[in-house]
């Protein structure tokens, strides 16, 4: 199991009211103590914070406010000490428009004379913007101050692997390599067709109108790109953000270890829709599968706070590898975001801080957070430790199950009304995602329940059961 850490919102260790690598270095045991396998840290590389870190300034440096290389390799250390690896986050699409490569090596970046054609950036509008200073016009998959590379200049591919053996060389252990399908792009530059099918996940009404196989996910060039990563990687981990459909993944997984199943954190909350997107995970030779993370709202306030446990049940009975974002443990919410708002997409709502204690900082900082906490007086760790009933000792329990499941997932049952049950060997997972109580046949000795005291043979709305014995 993989947990994710927002490094800014997981714990200040300096009162200055944003999160810090010596403040995940100080909360290690709680990772230790809940089960953790890997920890993937998103960017904490220096940035002018254009898009939460990810418009990178500096790929082998610490952003000062966050802390230092040698406090990456004191992280390093004290994971791998506890068993743990370490993943950081990999960006290879593109830099900040601040980094030195767009003024000193500016051969590196896609240019033109003027707009190419009609590709649209992630977040909506242009993909091209025009440079100030020189007159052209560059390329940017994201927002304007997040210029795309040109993967197929060698200087670009040489320059990027000696980033991914930098950090291999300071402790990680593995990579999640962001926005991976946008690396590979049509050479000539030609125009996205119209979508003929609505895309599956959400985008922007201008971007979803496209179907974009020329300006990312161009299959001819994704080999030599993936290949090069995989190279300066060795048999370091990677896994990929891919964000396209289950049924397009191959080409990655050539290359990658594993990639995101996207359609978990999309489907409808309906058994038949999440055992559809389970099977066709299930064709993946290692499936990674996620129900929250630092760009979308989490799963507790997509789905409901009732069906938390279920989901979290789920989630950690899958084969593959299972991402927990941080605060999912506890039950944290969306929050209402900055004020005004630090990110312009939206995306602040679920970057909160972790809450820690009942404090009104949550135990996040002595300072002011740069995120408020939401609710720490409801759901916090401090408050939740050693309460069999609590949402944290649902997930200890279920990631201690989980390292003894083997086999794959058979389907029993995905009813519409509610009730989904599938076996792995002689374990069956038994979920009510409905309204109403259901009925189901026993199938072993209680594992582990969503609450204790839960009855196996009849669940109720968002109660579920994990049963070990024969079927």
């Amino acid at each position: 199991m993989v947990y994710q850490i927002y490094p800014r919102s997981f714990q200040d260790s300096d009162g200055d009211g944003v999160g810090d690598l010596r403040g995940v270095l100080a909360r290690v045991d709680h990772l230790a103590e809940l089960g953790v396998d890997a920890v993937w840290l998103s960017p904490f590389y220096p940035s002018p914070f254009a898009d939460g870190g990810y418009d990178i300034s500096d790929f082998t440096g610490v952003d000062p406010r966050l802390g230092t290389v040698a406090d990456v390799r004191a992280l390093a250390d004290a994971l791998h000490a506890r068993g743990m690896a370490l993943l950081l986050d990999l960006v290879p699409c593109h830099t900040s428009i601040e980094h030195p490569w767009f003024r000193e090596h500016p051969q590196r970046y896609v240019w033109a004379d003027g707009p190419q054609n009609n590709w649209r950036a992630a977040f909506g509008g242009p993909a091209w913007s025009r440079d100030g200073r020189t007159g052209r016009w560059y390329l940017h998959s994201f927002f304007p101050e997040q210029p795309d590379l040109d993967w197929r200049r060698p200087d670009v591919v040489e320059a990027m692997q000696e980033v991914v053996r930098f950090w291999l060389g300071h402790g990680a252990d593995g990579f999640r390599v962001d926005a991976i399908d946008r690396v590979a792009k049509h050479p000539d530059l030609l125009d996205d067709p119209p979508r003929a099918e609505p895309f599956p996940f959400p985008e922007p009404p201008d971007v979803a109108a496209l179907d974009r196989r020329n300006s990312s996910h161009w299959i001819p060039g994704l080999a030599g790109p993936l290949g090069a990563l995989r190279s300066a990687a060795g048999g370091a981990f990677l896994v990929g953000e891919v964000y396209r459909p289950t049924v397009e993944l191959g080409p990655y997984l050539e290359h990658l270890d594993t990639a995101f199943v996207f359609e978990l954190m999309f489907a409808p909350w309906r058994a038949d829709a999440i055992a559809a997107v389970v099977g066709r995970g299930a064709g993946l030779a290692q499936p990674s599968w996620m129900l929250s993370n630092h760009d979308f709202s989490r799963i507790g306030s997509r789905v409901g706070e009732a069906q938390q446990r279920i989901a979290a049940m789920l989630l950690l009975t899958l084969p593959g590898v299972a991402f927990v974002y941080q605060g999912d443990e506890i039950g944290l919410l969306d929050g209402p975001g900055g004020d005004p708002p630090e990110d312009r997409h939206g995306r602040d709502r679920a970057r909160h801080p972790m809450q820690w204690n009942s404090d009104p900082a949550a135990g996040f900082t002595t300072g002011t957070a740069w995120l408020a906490p939401v609710d720490p007086a409801a759901r916090n760790v401090a408050g939740q430790t050693g309460d069999p009933a609590s949402l944290l000792e649902l997930h200890r329990a279920l990631i201690r199950l989980r390292r003894t499941l083997a086999g794959e997932v058979e389907i029993l049952e995905a009813d519409p009304a509610g009730l989904l049950v599938y076996r792995r060997g002689e374990t069956t997972v038994a979920l009510n995602l409905g309204r109403a109580e259901h009925r189901v046949e026993a199938a072993g000795e209680v594992a582990v329940a969503t609450r204790p005291g839960v009855d196996p043979g009849s669940l109720g709305p968002g109660q579920g059961v994990v049963t070990r014995g024969p079927g």
